[in-house]
């Protein structure tokens, strides 16, 4: 009986998403193994904070790095530094922001539940732009002398009414303000741990706990020293805004095993071996009456990887596409997909360990079977 079972629970197979509602991703053994001899020694946290971050920063090609506790704790003491930088009066009077530039700006098309880690530092969020169109102009007239930084959130919402990020980054510079991105979900490409810093928005935040395969409870932030310099002082295990956000020393090391091994990968052959499974997925839920299975590009976070669109048409296939979801989580195994519009679920090989592929398209034709 797994841990799991003995809490009344079952595993599932996750075809979804990396997401942290069910639990991020799967380490691999490599990370497991580092988290446990990390577990066996006390350490100094702010030396191994700064070794590990100095091993990051020169292996994803950035200036310095950070391990937060999750994208989200990243996005806080980001904007926390940003603010209050490294004085310790500042950083002791956070969240009141009082006296200190406290205006960070946002796309109206970027604002999201995510932003709550911003708001949390104490500062007032600018909106630029409507949902469908936003003008060079709303964004330099925007900037002032309480700004302390533009945040720039890439994913999903990206590119509907938003200004180019090259585009932003070119008018904060002018104007000394820096660019944090959000890129908790943006890898692959591997690349993008360095490319959004390279183009020069000041930080990239990254999640440890998604395709990283690293810690659920770890971020990686990269970018300029000053500010992760600055970040350091605002988080754990300072007595600051940012000591809730806890990483421990099996997450540091974790998560720095996690992005040696992501380095290592070949993304090529993963992303053609994804291309092969939604191929074989779609022939064969294509034989099915009432079901339409075809390629989609992208995933839930924007990025170019294959995952199968399968279009449910309730009346021939003797079921609703809310009916096959709960026969896919109730099952045995339980099987997690993701839900679009009204009729329709993706199904992701990404997250799939292997041979759960040929599991995951057994259970769908043994549903669809029964019911046509």
């Amino acid at each position: 009986m797994s841990i799991y079972e003995d809490l009344g629970l079952r595993p599932l197979i996750n075809a979804s998403a990396n997401i942290t509602r069910i639990g991020g991703s799967v380490m691999p053994p490599e990370v497991m193994a580092a988290m446990t001899e990390a577990s066996k020694h006390h350490i100094d946290l702010e030396e191994l904070q700064r070794a590990v971050g100095n091993k990051l920063a020169e292996i994803t090609h950035n200036e310095a790095a950070y391990v937060s506790c999750g994208a989200a704790a990243g996005v806080a003491l980001a904007t926390a530094a940003v603010v209050a930088g490294a004085d310790p009066k500042a950083i002791g009077q956070l969240p009141d922001t009082t006296g200190m530039k406290n205006e960070i700006i946002i796309h109206k098309s970027h604002r999201n539940g995510y932003d709550h880690a911003v708001q949390m530092i104490g500062v007032k969020i600018v909106e630029i732009g409507t949902a469908t169109e936003t003008q060079p102009t709303d964004l330099e007239n925007a900037i002032n002398e309480q700004t302390a930084a533009i945040f720039w959130f890439q994913g999903a919402m990206t590119g509907h009414g938003d200004l180019p990020l090259e585009k932003v980054i070119e008018i904060a510079n002018r104007a000394n303000i820096p660019v944090l991105v959000d890129a908790a979900d943006q890898v692959p490409p591997v690349e993008n741990l360095w490319k959004y810093t390279q183009m020069g928005a000041a930080i990239a935040i990254f999640s440890g706990g998604k395709d990283l395969c690293g810690p659920q409870a770890s971020g990686l932030v990269v970018g300029r020293k000053s500010l992760i310099d600055a970040m350091r002082v605002n988080g754990n295990p300072n007595a600051s805004i940012g000591r809730p956000m806890k990483v421990g020393k099996e997450e540091m090391v974790g998560l720095l095993t996690a992005v040696k091994l992501y380095l290592t990968r070949d993304h090529d052959a993963r992303l053609s071996q994804n291309e092969e499974i939604v191929t074989g997925w779609c022939i064969e839920l294509n034989k099915i009456n009432g079901i339409h299975a075809e390629h989609a590009k992208t995933n839930v976070a924007g990025q170019a990887t294959s995952r199968a669109k399968v279009t449910v048409d309730a009346d021939k296939a003797g079921m609703s596409r809310d009916d096959l979801v709960l026969a896919l989580r109730n099952g045995t195994p339980s099987i997690e997909v993701l839900p679009r519009e009204q009729d329709g679920i993706f199904v992701n090989p990404m997250t799939l360990r292997d041979g759960e592929d040929q599991i995951v398209l057994d259970r769908l034709l043994e549903i669809l079977q029964k019911r046509t």
